[in-house]
């Protein structure tokens, strides 16, 4: 089996990427979402290349190849192409042995996933985020959620005069001691803020505290964490394995979170799941929208011992994602079923496929 062609199909901030092999077998796979026509062009420039006539079976030699080729350029348009072409062959890989993907990174570790309730908003009140997701614990059963406090890499800054303070107590009163609760503040504290802000997470009983200094500061998170007892979880923007290595080993993190879409796939994904297993720590692969991302991280999840806690699942609902593929995934009593179909178990809405613009890089 050789692949021979790989095409992109790009709508909005969204590119699916499609493998053919001279059997017959196509494989689906997605790049990270936003700036997706910059990824659509480095995959095709830099990355196509390197896979066209070559073994699926080989996916994880090729990744690795491709890296090391592009020595001088180790940046996020690369791993995101990267990872657009690297799923898609997973799921050639599950196609041609009639196994979900799951089964072919590892087998079922767990029959069921179970899953968080994740805002992806600063702009909403405390009070509309608490009514919000006390309708989701209801109607989905999540026994779980995260809400976001600070400012995104805001330098101590908040979306509104005293939200954090505000918000964190009040989805504990809302929600009462039956759901866990976490927090996110996407790099935005400095380490004395983040650790006060930590402790008050601490008397609320939080669940765990996301990425609260600056993703590339590894050394400033270390020193939340070894100062606070509730779990700080980071990873989400890291592509380097040699980084997450770092992050683990010295116990920046105590959760890591890999992106499949950012770090370049599933390839590497689970080698940073492998390496939190090694270490007794924690694997909640970060995934925040509902594009094909939530279909390779419940894979990866169900697969890896290491994702045994609440994976993350995005509330938000984004029109670019909707009409893209089906069966859309379903959380039912705060969990999700193992998959069973072959490869990603989904196929493309024909409707997507005539919306997108297509390119294909061929022998």
């Amino acid at each position: 089996m050789r692949i021979t062609s790989i095409e992109t199909l790009l709508r909005g901030p969204l590119a699916l990427v499609r493998v053919r092999t001279d059997d017959g077998v196509e494989g689906i796979g997605q790049t990270a979402p936003y700036e997706a026509a910059n990824t659509v062009r480095v995959l095709h420039s830099m990355v196509a290349p390197l896979f066209l006539g070559r073994d699926p079976w080989d996916v994880e030699a090729l990744v690795d190849a491709c890296l090391r080729t592009h020595y001088k350029f180790p940046s996020s348009f690369l791993h995101r192409a990267l990872g657009g072409v690297d799923t898609a062959l997973w799921d050639v890989l599950g196609r041609a042995t009639g196994q979900p993907v799951s089964k072919l990174i590892g087998g079922h570790a767990r029959e069921s996933v179970p899953v968080y309730a994740s805002s992806m908003l600063r702009s909403i009140t405390p009070e509309a985020e608490a009514t919000r997701l006390q309708q989701a614990v209801e109607e989905q059963g999540f026994g779980a959620v995260k809400i976001r406090v600070g400012e995104a890499m805001g330098r101590d800054t908040d979306a509104a005069p005293g939200r954090t303070e505000r918000i964190v107590a009040h989805i504990r009163e809302v929600l009462g001691d039956g759901v866990d609760l976490s927090a996110d503040a996407n790099g935005g504290f400095s380490v004395g803020r983040a650790i006060r802000v930590g402790r008050m997470l601490e008397e609320y009983g939080y669940f765990h505290f996301e990425e609260p200094c600056p993703y590339p500061e590894i050394e400033r998170t270390a020193q939340v964490a070894a100062a606070l007892d509730i779990p700080v979880s980071g990873g989400e923007q890291d592509i380097s394995l040699p980084q997450f290595q770092r992050m683990i080993n010295g116990r920046s993190v105590d959760i890591v979170q890999p992106d499949v879409g950012y770090i370049g796939g599933i390839s590497r994904a689970r080698k940073v799941a492998v390496l939190a297993e090694a270490a007794g720590i924690p694997c909640t692969p970060h995934c925040a929208n509902d594009s094909l991302l939530q279909v390779f991280s419940l894979h990866l999840a169900v697969a890896m011992p290491a994702c045994f806690q609440y994976q993350e699942w995005s509330v938000e609902s984004t029109p670019w994602t909707q009409g893209v593929y089906a069966p859309m995934l379903k959380v039912r009593d705060g969990r999700l079923d193992a998959p069973t179909a072959p490869g990603w178990g989904i196929e493309l809405e024909e409707s997507f496929v005539r919306e997108a613009e297509s390119e294909t890089s061929s022998l």
